[in-house]
């Protein structure tokens, strides 16, 4: 007799942001924009970290710990970024690596943007909120964080060096108004 096998397949896990988006955001907007179907309503497309090496990009150790810090906390193998022309001011060839990024989609970027809203950012020092200029005029905002050590990944005694990145949140909104509403819906603390 033939043994039955079993699907074993791992079940798709739902962030709780992901949940919130579909039960509670995409209601509102389609009342507040007035949308005719479901498809109409603005979601996120994707999430770009991006972190340069500005004063270490000649000191190859710390590039791999920075590189390190990153895929920790985007919990994703980092991309190196390459020098498209040659400045001389700047010491910077063409096609040396002058920082490393991260592009989160799906999953992923539901996990970092639910860790980033309720984790990473109230641990910020006099926190008030996050601005809301940051657009770029076709619904994709743009913030800057000043220190790894607002993620629970990184450990104080182990870094080398307080350093920064971008994190650039891309939706599919047409306006700047849609997507700060989707974002405010969605929990980011906007300064008001």
């Amino acid at each position: 007799m033939a043994k039955k096998v079993e699907n074993t397949a791992a079940v798709k896990e739902t962030s709780r942001l992901q949940i919130k988006y579909k039960e509670e955001v995409v209601p509102a907007l389609m009342k507040t924009f007035g949308y005719s179907t479901v498809m109409q309503v603005p979601k996120l497309d994707k999430i770009v970290l991006n972190m340069r090496f500005g004063d270490i990009k000649d000191n190859s150790k710390s590039m791999q710990l920075a590189t390190a810090e990153l895929e920790k906390i985007a919990g994703q193998k980092a991309v190196a970024t390459m020098a498209k022309k040659s400045v001389a001011n700047f010491k910077v060839r063409e096609g040396q690596q002058v920082g490393v990024m991260v592009t989160l989609r799906r999953d992923k970027m539901w996990n970092f943007l639910d860790k980033l809203i309720s984790i990473a950012l109230p641990r910020v020092r006099d926190f008030k909120g996050v601005s809301d200029k940051s657009f770029d005029g076709r619904g994709n905002y743009t913030l800057g964080i000043k220190e790894q050590l607002i993620f629970p990944e990184i450990a104080y005694d182990q870094i080398e060096k307080v350093r920064g990145f971008d994190c650039c949140v891309t939706t599919t909104a047409n306006t700047d108004e849609e997507a700060k509403e989707l974002l405010r819906l969605l929990g980011v603390p906007f300064v008001k």
